[in-house]
């Protein structure tokens, strides 16, 4: 086993700070206000399309801006951690991050909003990859163990805490702003974690052979591509009935990803340094771990997404009351996170595929019980918690094991991948259950929701069962 001690922590005069609990907790606080602002937007997006008299595309992309942005540069970001220092990264990206937040509350028309959303996402890509990087590199054995359950957690309470927060302050309305105090709450919160991540963010060590590894800009332009025509078509796509521009633009960005693949390849043969070690893709578990991770990732999103649709569109609730609803599973999944690890050790090599199948469960659970056109009843609670502990069990693992044997200085490159993976598998679920919802639900009312409901349910059963059958997991030591 791995030691369990963490490494020291230097502090601002290079002498040794060891809070490795409040590190961790601003590195945290970050990733969370990152993913808060994937989804707060969503439920604040009528009163922007009302307020700003924005058009339906123009409203897709001051939401989906930040997205693409965020997608687009995630591996980029971490790569540029690995060069210039992850404690510089962090604290750059949060500073154009808070930056931006404060442009978008402050903007008079679509077009400036749009423009600071894809800031804000850049923001988020030079700040995120540094997380996983940091867990990686201050923290060992158990404790990381306990630092990846937390940042497991994050994922699951930032998406439900989203459009709870989202409701509450558009609903409050403070001093007649509407929906500009969505983007303001992350300035005071960006400020105060810029100030103590100054303070107990470990000092960047340059080394010689951080230094060589330079920037790999033809590999950064293909996956930029591929990435970028992979997810506006997603993203832009179901609003404009798939347009043929939206399929050639999925065609290609196979093309380029096939290019990028070969490239990469041929880069690392001749001794360079490629954006992402091939090393790193041939480590142990690590491609069925990205395939567990992307699963999860979009039958989670896919069903927080289609769900809210459901609950707002189709049974009328209030964007608070929506946001609630997903309360039991955030809580269920951010517990199960936590612990998994103290679980008797005889159970772990089942948690990754038993994970998948009790999501299963869950999915088809909350589709009958709302199949009727009603509101569930309380029988929905457990179920939402089953396919929240069934989500949890499924992604956490995934992560920590794809991790374990990921050497120091590969930490960047598996932090950016994975991160990458995370980030896709949520937009791609978005794109795919959400496209299958809103096809099916073509009238009006609460059955014709409902019957849609059903449909992306069990789509989503059998995206679960296939996680279930990629295996079970290989315990990381």
């Amino acid at each position: 086993m791995t030691s369990t001690t963490t490494r020291p922590v230097l502090s601002k005069d290079g002498g040794t700070d060891n809070r490795p609990g409040l590190l961790l907790g601003v590195v945290l606080a970050a990733q969370f206000m990152a993913l808060l602002d994937v989804f707060i937007v969503n439920v604040a997006a009528p009163t922007i399309r009302v307020e700003l008299s924005a058009s339906g595309a123009a409203l897709q992309l001051v939401v989906a801006g930040y997205t693409i942005a965020y997608a687009v540069l995630l591996i980029t970001g971490a790569r540029l951690g690995a060069l210039v220092g992850h404690r510089r990264m962090y604290l750059g990206g949060l500073a154009l991050f808070t930056a931006a937040s404060l442009a978008c509350g402050l903007a008079a028309g679509t077009g400036q909003l749009i423009a600071f959303r894809l800031a804000q996402g850049a923001g988020a890509a030079l700040m995120i990859p540094q997380v996983l990087s940091l867990i990686q590199r201050e923290f060992a054995g158990e404790r990381r163990v306990k630092a990846l359950s937390a940042y497991s957690a994050v994922l699951a309470t930032g998406a439900a805490a989203g459009q709870v927060v989202g409701g509450i302050l558009v609903s409050a309305d403070l001093f007649g702003t509407g929906w500009r105090p969505v983007f303001l709450v992350n300035v005071p919160i960006g400020i105060a974690l810029l100030v103590l991540g100054a303070r107990v963010l470990p000092r960047d060590a340059r080394t010689g052979a951080t230094r060589a590894r330079a920037l790999d800009l033809p590999g950064l332009v293909l996956l930029a591509g591929a990435v970028s025509l992979l997810t506006v078509p997603l993203v832009l796509g179901q609003e404009q009935d798939w347009p043929l521009w939206s399929w050639l633009s999925l065609g290609g960005s196979l093309v380029l990803l096939a290019f990028f693949a070969v490239y990469e390849s041929r880069l690392a043969r001749r001794g360079g340094a490629p954006l992402i070690a091939p090393r790193v893709l041939r480590l142990p578990g690590m491609g069925r771990a990205v395939l567990w991770i992307a699963v999860s990732m979009g039958v989670n999103a896919g069903f927080l997404f289609t769900l809210t649709l459901h609950l707002q569109g189709g049974l009328g609730h209030s964007a608070l009351r929506a946001g609630l609803t997903f309360g039991p599973a955030a809580v269920v999944f951010g517990t199960v996170g936590l612990t998994w690890r103290r679980w008797p050790a005889r159970l772990h090599r089942a948690l990754i595929p038993g994970g998948f199948l009790l999501a299963a469960a869950g999915a088809l659970g909350v589709g009958r019980l709302l199949a009727d056109g009603g509101a569930g009843g309380w029988g929905l609670y457990p179920a939402l918690g089953a396919l929240g502990a069934g989500i949890s069990l499924a992604f956490s693992p995934a992560l920590t094991g794809a991790l374990a044997t990921v050497r120091p200085e590969d930490a960047a490159d598996a932090s950016g991948l994975l991160a990458t993976v995370t980030q896709l598998g949520q937009l791609i679920g978005v794109a795919a259950f959400g496209t299958l919802f809103l096809a099916a639900a073509d009238g009006s009312g609460a059955q014709n929701s409902a019957d849609a409901l059903w449909t992306t349910m069990i789509a989503l059963v059998f995206a679960a069962l296939v996680g279930a059958m990629a295996g079970p997991w290989r315990r990381a030591r």
